[in-house]
């Protein structure tokens, strides 16, 4: 077709009270860049396009359908372009049907006529936007204005960093129109001075900024599309040579390569994690280059593009709020302390970014891009961010260990101070400085707990927390809990245990031993001796004084209260005096006086008879010069019934004590001192009953049991030596508890507790071991051997052995009396029969026959009870022999004085071969040997 185009766009118009827009439409076909100008005119949007076949075009645009209907025209691209021409009278032609259409009759011809013409003034006007909206382009006219109207940098520095601030802020969204409306408002002096007629309304926003197309006038080769002889509108057009320059000009411009000087304008938004238009992040860490860079300058990006990106996860991190608020406060003061470091480092891109314009500025007055790169380039900028890169990196690494796992409190301060033991000074100085910062929370809580006892951690990042409820036992022991993983770096662990003692006795103080009149003055006074503190004092010698004080004054004064006030040493006393049978007189009395009740079954007792019985041992024997307050908590009680128990099993001594006292007699240790008294007193209801026997024996030896039997006085001998037996079993056992047991661990227990550098805790552990050692040693624990086999319940059957054997005296001692009773009436009948000169003796009677039966039981049962004895005894006495403890050891030494009794011995197993080389275990028992294969 040569120059000869179809072109497929009707122009026209129809019959049709509907006006549309007018349309330029640039066209490009292939390498040809042809360029086709087409204007048409919709007049109705009932306008229905037919596509006809094509036909050749001429220099002209010549109809062919008839008028008032579409027609498709055929363009000759000639030089110049010959353009359609449509009159005002076929305008004015349209705009009246229109205004018919849209404007009811009953407004009046003189309100469509005026509607006809604000139709035709909007169809001659300009409105045409005369700005892009670049928020960064907008930000360049300011600092460049700045720049210009200021001889020195600090104002456009000061703005960088406050449109750093904005571009951050996710308050703001318009943010071009607000700075937009700035810098007009800055230019208003210029603008009000120019002349209102002649002024063009776009001047305001057209000193360097993005102009929009210019217009045409008269004199253009192109002529107006539609002329008026109201008033002329100019079209835009140009030349095919230059539509096709332009377009050579855009394509070279779309694949050059950015110079030097074009990179450094975007150098400032990169550093600050911003797009560019040449250096554009693709995702949130990747920062995309052009195409076709050379080498060295890729380099050099690579460079400034790590800082660019740290920043970005830097800030990303710093702004995360949910994150922040489960940091807790050190978490917050760390994400602070890198806010501030990263607002120094925007500082430095300000600064480097006023360099930036100020060349580019000063090149192009003078026109000299040389001079520019000669004063900045990119290796400069990548020296300036040097050392500014090695802290967005460390921070980088300081996030990753925090973040994996997520640390906080004194776990993320371990972690920084970490840091600060680098052999880089660089990093020393760096992590130093953000401990000193991120300290700070910790630090109050710190001075919190050590001058107040109060723990002020929302959190939970301090090392001392509060006890889980189910945990939570005892007000001293079960209150706080120590959590050795929070303790941070700087701090030692003997430190931190002082830390937590010291609080622990302030809020003891103040709660249990209602001593917070002392706190307050306390903590006022040592306040004002601190004079505020921070990382150096907490890691240096300052701080650990001010603890050490803390911890001497606080400890100091809660054991003079404990010792003084309350008189704790005082209720210990008493409870070795009366819970463990100090108070000898006070347990004899008492035994003597309940002897008969508590032999009674349990059912039948009653707690005002048990109260009486207390009461009159106490006021007859020395207990009575006993201070008032310890008699008052003296009681009397009886344990929880079962079927068959008698009063010996149920009756018990109870010593009640109150706060702040039950925290070194804790409920565990009353349980330990109720088990010790029970023990005692089966042991001395066992001699009590051992001594009723032989006074019934000694006062019978002068009376009923001076004349026996011969079998009479030999059964009576045997039953008398198993006594005795027993007599020293329960004398070496008596002595043993009350003294080697109870005295040497109540002195071991004193000795720890007059130390210099004792406190409550040291009272607290002294007293639980105290408790577990004469528990143990007290033959009264059940872990060693089993419980089924434990000393105890070996002991509770030697003794119930010995009360049958008290029992089984009793009957014998019946017998004897009884026989006795017989032998003396025998007589008197004999010596009466031989005074009337009758036989004196006439035969046994059938009570001796009986009395014989009687005793041949006894006899039976005294020789099975020596029997269980002896073997029960044996057993204990083998066991005792294989403890680790001496002087259990020895406590069956002193039961055995002279091998009366024959230790079984244990059993051991031995492994040998045989000669036909097969294995063979032995096991001995005694002199039995067992072969197994």
């Amino acid at each position: 077709m040569g120059n000869n185009v179809l072109c497929r766009e009707p122009v026209g118009y129809a019959q049709s009270t509907e006006a549309g827009p007018v349309e330029t439409r640039i066209m490009r076909e292939g390498q040809s860049a042809w360029t086709y100008l087409i204007m048409k005119v919709h007049l109705g949007v009932s306008t229905r396009a037919r596509r006809d076949a094509p036909a050749p075009c001429s220099d002209s645009i010549e109809p062919k359908t008839p008028k008032h209907t579409l027609d498709t025209f055929y363009i000759t691209v000639q030089q110049p372009v010959q353009v359609y021409t449509m009159t005002d009278a076929r305008i004015t032609d349209a705009l009246n049907r229109l205004v018919e259409l849209h404007v009811p009759a009953e407004a009046g011809v003189a309100r469509q006529q005026q509607m006809a013409e604000l139709c035709k003034r909007m169809l001659a006007s300009r409105m045409q936007p005369s700005v892009v909206a670049d928020v960064s382009h907008v930000s360049d006219l300011i600092k460049k204005k700045l720049l210009k109207d200021n001889e020195t940098p600090e104002d456009a520095l000061r703005f960088s960093n406050l449109y750093s601030r904005l571009q951050t802020s996710p308050v703001l969204h318009n943010k071009w129109a607000i700075l937009y409306l700035l810098y007009n408002l800055s230019n208003n002096a210029e603008i009000n001075a120019a002349d209102p007629e002649t002024r063009d309304i776009n001047a305001a926003f057209s000193y360097m900024g993005l102009h929009k197309i210019p217009e045409r006038t008269l004199d253009d080769p192109v002529q107006s599309t539609f002329s008026s002889t109201a008033s002329s509108r100019p079209a835009p057009t140009k030349t095919k040579a230059q539509l096709l320059a332009e377009y050579r000009q855009q394509r070279a411009k779309d694949h050059a390569v950015p110079s030097e000087k074009t990179l450094l304008r975007d150098i400032p938004f990169t550093l600050q994690g911003l797009p560019s238009t040449h250096l554009p992040f693709s995702k949130s860490d990747t920062l995309s280059f052009p195409a076709n860079l050379p080498p060295p300058l890729i380099s050099l990006l690579h460079s400034l593009a790590e800082p660019a990106l740290l920043y970005r996860r830097l800030n990303a991190f710093v702004n995360d709020a949910d994150k922040g608020q489960k940091g807790g406060l050190v978490g917050q003061s760390f994400r602070s302390a890198l806010g501030a470091e990263l607002t120094k480092y925007l500082g430095l891109v300000a600064a480097i970014e006023g360099e930036i314009r100020r060349e580019l500025v000063d090149a192009e007055e003078n026109m000299s891009i040389g001079s520019a790169q000669a004063g900045i380039t990119l290796k400069r900028c990548v020296a300036w961010t040097r050392e500014a890169t090695m802290g967005l990196r460390l921070m980088s690494v300081m996030v990753e260990a925090i973040e994996h796992p997520e640390l906080k409190g004194g776990e993320l301060i371990s972690a920084i101070h970490n840091f600060g033991t680098h052999g880089d000074p660089f990093v020393n100085t760096f992590a130093q400085r953000l401990v000193t910062k991120i300290t700070l929370p910790f630090y109050e809580m710190l001075c919190r707990w050590i001058y107040d006892g109060e723990l002020l951690d929302p959190y939970e990042e301090f090392f001392v927390r509060d006890a889980e409820p189910n945990q939570r036992g005892a007000v001293w022991n079960g209150k706080y809990v120590l959590q050795t993983a929070m303790i941070p770096g700087f701090m030692s662990e003997a430190l931190a245990k002082k830390v937590f003692l010291t609080g622990k006795n302030l809020n003891f103080l103040r709660y249990q031993c209602g001593d917070a009149e002392w706190v307050e003055r306390h903590s006022r006074e040592a306040r004002a001796a601190s004079d505020g503190g921070e990382y150096g004092d907490i890691s240096g010698s300052s701080l650990e004084a001010s603890i050490d004080k803390a911890y001497t004054t606080t400890t100091s004064r809660l054991m003079d209260l404990m010792r003084n006030r309350f008189h704790l040493f005082h209720h210990l006393g008493a409870y070795k005096r009366y819970l463990l049978l100090g108070q000898g007189d006070f347990i004899a009395l008492l035994m003597e006086t309940l002897g008969d009740s508590l032999d009674k079954p349990a059912i039948l007792l009653h707690r005002h008879n048990l109260t009486s019985a207390l009461d009159t041992a106490i006021r007859e024997s020395n207990a009575q010069y006993e201070d008032a307050d310890v008699l008052r908590r003296l009681d009397a009680r009886m344990l929880e019934l079962s079927h068959g128990e008698t009063g010996w099993d149920v009756f018990t001594l109870e010593y009640k004590v109150e706060s702040p006292v039950d925290v070194v007699v804790t409920p565990e240790c009353a349980r330990g001192y109720l088990r010790v008294f029970n023990f005692l007193w089966s042991i001395k209801r066992v001699e009590y009953a051992l001594a009723a026997i032989w006074r019934k024996t000694a006062t019978g030896a002068r009376g009923v049991l001076r004349d026996m039997s011969p079998r009479m006085k030999a059964e009576w001998m045997r039953a008398r030596c198993l006594g005795e037996e027993m007599v020293h079993f329960v004398c070496q056992l008596q002595y043993y508890i009350l003294f080697e047991v109870l005295e040497s661990s109540w002195d071991t227990f004193q000795a720890e507790c007059t130390k210099p550098d004792a406190t409550l805790d040291t009272l607290i552990q002294a007293h639980a071991t105290y408790i577990s050692s004469i528990t143990q040693k007290g033959l009264l624990d059940t872990s060693r051997l089993g419980k089924a086999n434990s000393f105890l319940s070996q002991l509770h059957e030697i003794f119930k052995t010995i009360l049958a054997h008290k029992d089984a005296m009793d009957a014998l001692y019946t017998v004897a009396v009884n026989e006795f009773t017989r032998v003396a009436q025998e007589k008197a009948e004999a010596q009466s029969r031989t005074a009337r000169g009758e036989w004196g003796y006439i035969g046994a009677s059938s009570n001796q026959s009986q009395e014989s039966s009687e005793l041949d039981v006894l006899c039976e049962r005294l020789n099975d009870l020596k029997a269980n004895f002896s073997a029960r005894l044996q057993v204990l006495l083998g066991d005792l022999a294989y403890q680790a403890d001496s002087e259990m050891r020895f406590l069956g030494v002193r039961l055995n004085y002279n091998e009366f009794y024959q230790l079984p011995q244990r059993r051991t197993r031995t492994s040998r071969k045989d000669e036909s080389g097969k294995g063979r275990e032995r096991t001995t028992t005694g002199d039995e040997v067992k072969a197994t294969t």
